[in-house]
């Protein structure tokens, strides 16, 4: 009987409860922000990625031509965009993509930090985006995502996006060497 009462006692004993619950929920409680944190970051970096598939086509197809130094320039402006985050992890492809008889094929295209495209290959295009005679610049971009957390997890998404613009001031802008 004196067990039963000192196990009655100790079940109503609440002194130090809070501490338990504080060192039980703490950790998770932990790891949901440094994961909201984590998630907050990822959709920044994408919006970002997709900002940069945006201005490279949009830089582009503004150009009556393009050549070397302004496909440089268009890669340098773009990867700024990245800013404050590391652009050592973009690569982008800018590629003007024609119909040739009903096939979409690569014009000309170039790439910042990965190969581009070869020249007369074909390209999967969104229907009806390519009119016959007609020409579309094509930026693919990829981005690792590197980040901050990344001892603690081995999760490092790679991000992509396309964008589609046609010339605005020709059918077809050639590339000048």
């Amino acid at each position: 009987m004196r067990k039963m009462a000192k196990l009655s006692t100790f079940w109503r004993d609440v002194r130090g409860l809070s501490a338990v619950e504080f060192a039980i929920l703490s950790p998770i409680m932990i790891a949901f922000y440094f994961g909201g944190v984590e998630i907050s970051d990822v959709m920044t970096v994408d919006r970002r990625v997709t900002t940069v598939a945006s201005a490279t086509a949009d830089i582009v197809a503004q150009a009556t031509q393009i050549n070397n130094n302004d496909i440089t320039d268009v890669f340098t402006a773009a990867s700024s965009i990245m800013q404050p985050y590391n652009a050592a992890g973009i690569q982008i492809v800018v590629s003007s993509v024609a119909d040739n008889n009903g096939v979409p094929t690569v014009l000309w295209s170039d790439g910042f930090q990965t190969t581009p495209r070869g020249v007369g290959s074909t390209v999967n295009l969104p229907s009806g985006l390519l009119t016959p005679g007609g020409s579309v610049i094509m930026a693919e971009v990829t981005f690792v995502y590197d980040s901050p957390f990344a001892d603690f997890y081995i999760l490092n998404p790679v991000l992509t996006d396309t964008f589609y613009l046609k010339p605005r001031r020709v059918l077809q802008i050639p590339r000048i060497p």
